[in-house]
């Protein structure tokens, strides 16, 4: 099992509607508009220093998620929010038409451990997904619903891990959202908690050796607020059944010599090897082994250094396959010896070729996903490293799965695109055959909509793909509403997938415009460096140039183009509403990171360095920083777009006070009628886990939002 190694990715999906939203006329847009009368934010005279630059902080009060102060802020600006939004004569309408779209089964491909068949399901509407399974004798029934983990859906499933014969399971949950977790264990024979949760466990795998114990990784708890303090040194634990997790071993990173941010650890499927990767930030790792055949082995390095991302695809006995782009930076396949594992030692088995390169194994083969310009390709290989055959696809989309035990005999993966919802195949590797083992039944007509790939020049000149999905016969007058979304950073690949959210936004008469920008990972290392630290400002200028691309060949106009994106996507939103106000009518950013001045300061922040940089690495970087800062970049005088900015009071990935202070900012400078208002989700984190009903209520606000303030006033 891979180590739980975080960026700040924020959930993308979007959900649905039919009829061409119908355009303003002259007397509709003299109808009452909402009201909104401001909360007044106390500004305090906080002012830092970098480098001799006094740099004012007037809202650094709202950093404080443990004040009765900020809790009060909190409620007023949503009632400030929800009574503009309530005033929007559509929106009850666009949450049904989502509600019809997103209720449909959905079904995850079916995994065996022990004696037992699992697989995920959810109705249609369930705040969290029902894991089942089915016996030997082909009765299925429900084997864990974390619907019933809490009343209001807000308590979620948040990874689970069998035993080697699948006699037991660890289980973690996340409560409201947050990054920290417990770990509960159970018979699955007869489903009873073998021993007490484990507690305070954040950004960690469960990696079971054999039956007897697990792996799992946590920070010591912080002094101060849970939600927003730093964490910065993470550790290795091993828990052995039946033993007090006070008494759980280090197992790695409890000196200081071995300090590291984020630290996971997984166990090879022939429970030979266990693995370790360290890392400060979430690009980069060292990469450790120890033969768990041995009597007190020794942990031996392979990687000692974090200029790659390198991992151990696969054990063969004594010899490895690990997966890196070490000199590689669309990445390669190596094999080595595991008692000489070092680099000198790597021979190629998958050589590196010119796209980016995902790989699995299952049923005694390798499969290669390679990134085609956003579009999946897959090989299949055999252990010698020997190409067998290009897989065939049902399409031009995205690929997930290809993952099984190497006893296995098919193989299941997934395959969607804008306009098809995901359908699982069973793959059978020997002959290379595929057929549909589940399409779901979405009440959205596929064949009605189109997706078209682009080709469009950034600021300097770079090629950037995006792809623009619409309703057959759409009239490119430059009046549809349009939806570009974004994230560029963290090596994240924007891939075509389904869903109801995006479909929502299509059926309403909508354009959906992804782009595929810098600091991504769809060209590889090289694609990812051009977005990050100095060269961040690349990111912002591929989005502009990708809204201007849409307005040039008439999609939408700047009345009617919308912006959005989360987290990292958060902060491409909050930079360039605030360097190109007038390309866009209303802007979204959602759990974004704003203050880059200060965000290597909370929870574990410091880890985006290597994306970011950090205001304290050199003046240069500090200026850089506060150049494109949203929270320092809001001035007077300036008229915004519409915008919503949304987060959740339990985030502890990107902490609320990054959205509390830029809305503070926008509220007090704002120039003109457009509404800057925050909606802020209670009991909610940075988005996994998220209740179904929730999820639903979030973008119905949004779009409702969106095409009122487009002039929208009928559907």
């Amino acid at each position: 099992m891979k180590p739980f190694i975080p960026a700040i990715l924020a959930t993308s999906i979007l959900a649905g509607c039919t009829q061409q939203a119908e355009q303003p006329t002259e007397q509709s847009m003299q109808a009452v508009e909402p009201k909104i009368e401001y909360i007044k934010t106390r500004q305090s005279d906080q002012v830092d220093s970098y480098f001799d630059v006094q740099v004012p902080d007037p809202y650094r009060w709202l950093e404080d998620d443990r004040s009765e102060e900020t809790a009060q802020w909190v409620k007023a600006q949503n009632e400030v929010t929800f009574g503009y939004l309530e005033q929007i004569p559509y929106r009850d309408e666009i949450k049904q038409r989502i509600t019809k779209l997103w209720n449909y089964e959905r079904v995850g491909a079916p995994f065996k451990e022990g004696d037992y068949t699992y697989f995920f399901k959810n109705d249609g509407l369930q705040n969290q997904s029902v894991l089942y399974r089915t016996d030997s004798q082909g009765h299925t029934d429900v084997f864990l619903d974390p619907n019933q983990f809490s009343e209001d859906g807000t308590t979620s499933l948040a990874g689970l891990s069998f035993s080697k014969d699948g006699s037991k399971l660890a289980y973690s949950i996340s409560e409201g959202g947050s990054d920290w977790r417990k770990v509960i264990l159970i018979d699955t024979e007869t489903k009873a908690q073998l021993e007490a949760p484990l507690v305070d466990i954040k950004f960690s795998g469960i990696a079971w050796y054999g039956n007897e114990g697990f792996y799992y990784s946590s920070y010591d708890k912080p002094n101060g607020s849970e939600l927003s303090a730093k964490t910065d040194q993470h550790k290795l634990y091993y828990h052995k059944l039946g033993q007090a997790q006070t008494e759980d071993s280090v197992v790695f990173g409890g000196t200081d010599a071995e300090k590291h941010r984020y630290v996971g650890a997984y166990v090879t499927e022939d429970d030979r090897y266990l693995v370790v990767e360290a890392a400060v930030s979430t690009s980069g790792n060292k990469l450790y082994i120890r033969d768990l055949t041995k009597p007190d082995g020794e942990l031996v390095t392979v990687l000692d250094h974090t200029d790659s991302d390198t991992s151990v695809l696969e054990s063969l006995g004594d010899e490895l396959l690990l997966v890196t782009n070490l000199n590689a930076p669309n990445k390669k396949v190596v094999k080595v010896s595991a008692a000489k594992p070092g680099v000198e030692n790597w021979q190629d088995f998958i050589a590196e070729t010119d796209n980016v390169l995902t790989i699995t194994t299952g049923a005694g083969y390798l499969y290669a996903e390679y990134m085609v310009d956003a579009i999946s390709k897959v090989i299949q290989y055999d252990y010698q490293g020997k190409q067998v055959r290009t897989v065939e696809l049902p399409g031009v989309g995205s690929v997930g799965g290809f993952s099984a035990k190497q006893d296995d005999k098919v193989v299941y993966f997934t395959f969607g695109n804008y306009t098809m919802p995901n359908t699982i195949f069973a793959f059978t590797p020997q002959t290379g055959t595929s057929e549909v083992y589940y399409r779901p039944q979405v009440a959205f007509d596929s064949d009605a909509y189109e997706s078209k790939q682009v080709f469009y020049h950034s600021k300097d000149g770079t090629k950037v793909p995006m792809i623009i999905t619409f309703k057959k016969g759409t009239k490119l007058d430059g009046t549809n509403p349009t939806q570009l979304y974004g994230y560029g950073g963290f090596n994240a690949s924007m891939t075509p997938g389904f869903s109801s959210a995006w479909a929502g936004w299509l059926d309403l008469g909508g354009v959906v415009a992804v782009a595929n920008l810098r600091g991504g990972g769809e060209y590889g290392k090289a694609w990812h460096k051009a977005g990050t630290q100095m060269q961040k400002q690349n990111v912002f200028d591929d989005f502009i140039a990708a809204a201007e691309y849409l307005i040039d060949n008439k999609y939408t106009d700047s009345n009617h183009l919308m912006i959005r994106g989360g987290s990292n996507g958060g902060l491409l939103v909050g930079a360039v509403m605030t360097q190109r106000p007038d390309l866009m009518k209303v802007a979204i950013p959602q759990v974004g990171v704003m203050d880059m001045l200060r965000y290597h300061t909370f929870t574990a922040g410091a880890g985006w360095a290597y994306d970011y940089g950090t205001a304290e690495d050199s003046k240069a970087m500090f200026e850089y920083l506060k150049g494109y800062s949203p929270v320092h970049n809001v001035k007077a005088g300036v008229q915004y777009p519409a915008t919503l900015v949304t987060t959740g009071d339990h985030d502890d990935r990107v902490v609320p006070a990054h959205s509390f202070k830029f809305a503070a900012e926008l509220q007090a400078k704002q120039s003109g009628a457009n509404p800057a208002l925050i909606r802020i989700e209670t009991n909610a984190g940075h988005g996994a886990g998220t209740p179904t009903a929730k999820q639903i209520e979030l973008y119905a606000d949004m779009y409702a939002f969106a095409l009122y303030n487009m002039g929208i006033r009928k559907l």
